[in-house]
């Protein structure tokens, strides 16, 4: 489903690409403490970003609809596209992290480990 024309998200400024170059190789500082340092590429991470920045830019669509009386039909559709959009993202941070975290823990023979932290977040987004 098409996002509607007055919701159009501006690009994250540039400030936050430098902020993730920076912090990119470092833990995620939300969640607990892993076993490995999650390091991903530039454009995993900007790829990501901007579907993040789309959803939030969505979202303050929405609140708009709200305060302005918009018909609660109209709203539902649009949480369950930010719904959708959600879900999408958690499915690429998933597909990227057993594409290179999981692969990455093999390779250094931690592979239990990453395995028991993916079951754990997994219970917790499930």
């Amino acid at each position: 489903m098409p996002m509607p024309d007055y919701i159009d998200p501006p690009a994250p400024p540039e400030a936050d690409f430098d902020r993730l170059e920076r912090d990119r190789a470092h833990p995620h500082p939300i969640g607990p403490a892993t076993s490995h340092q999650h390091v991903h590429s530039e454009e995993s991470l900007r790829r990501i970003t901007n579907r993040l920045s789309r959803i939030e830019g969505h979202i303050r669509g929405i609140k708009t609809m709200v305060q302005d009386d918009r018909a609660c039909p109209d709203v539902l559709v649009q949480v369950a596209a930010v719904r959708g959009a959600l879900d999408r993202v958690a499915r690429l941070i998933l597909d990227e992290h057993l594409s290179e975290c999981i692969t990455r823990a093999a390779a250094d023979g931690n592979i239990e480990d990453e395995i028991e932290e993916l079951k754990a977040a997994l219970d917790r987004f499930l």
